[in-house]
């Protein structure tokens, strides 16, 4: 996988503002999945990062890119944990959650709504899509926001000035395990 296409998809969790990011990649087979995220796990692994292959269909595969120690600590956030009980998740365990969410994502058609506690988006905004996706939306960047507009915005400023940076850098000739913040 070029590194180009990581950093411009990964940036804001490459930089250790973000807990994880979703990309998608052409592969021909499962294996292949498997293969790119050992690969990215090899080079980023020491930065504490970690990439697993979430979905496949047909010719594209699904990469969840994310930081443990990050996601343990928003789903162990009080408003994060009893929407994910409601789910029927067992938040208190991380990975238990992380199996769970990788079995809806296989399974079900949808994305599941809870997703974006995966990916460090705020509790309140994640309740917000579970009750009404189009109701209540206060703007729309990374995800959309249902409260706290400003903050948001402010959040949306700090990843889009992430991503250019590390753009930047890249072309200068960082690699990418260089612009991956050790956490």
């Amino acid at each position: 996988m070029p590194e180009r296409y990581l950093i411009e998809h990964c940036a804001p969790t490459l930089a250790a503002i973000k807990t994880g990011n979703l990309f998608s990649i052409s592969v021909h087979s499962r294996e292949e999945a498997y293969q790119e995220a050992r690969e990215i796990n090899r080079i980023l692994r020491r930065r504490g990062l970690r990439a697993i292959p979430v979905k496949r269909r047909g010719n594209r595969a699904l990469i969840y890119l994310y930081r443990p120690a990050f996601l343990k600590r928003d789903l162990l956030d009080p408003e994060a944990a009893e929407i994910l009980r409601k789910r029927g998740y067992c938040p208190g365990n991380t990975q238990s959650c992380l199996t769970q969410l990788l079995q809806h994502l296989a399974n079900d058609e949808d994305f599941p709504h809870e997703i974006g506690l995966f990916l460090g988006y705020p509790p309140a905004d994640v309740r917000g899509f579970i009750q009404s996706p189009s109701r209540g939306v206060q703007c729309v960047g990374y995800w959309k926001v249902y409260e706290n507009r400003n903050r948001a915005e402010e959040t949306f400023q700090r990843y889009r000035q992430c991503s250019l940076c590390y753009r930047r850098e890249y072309e200068r000739g960082m690699t990418l395990e260089q612009l991956a913040v050790q956490s």
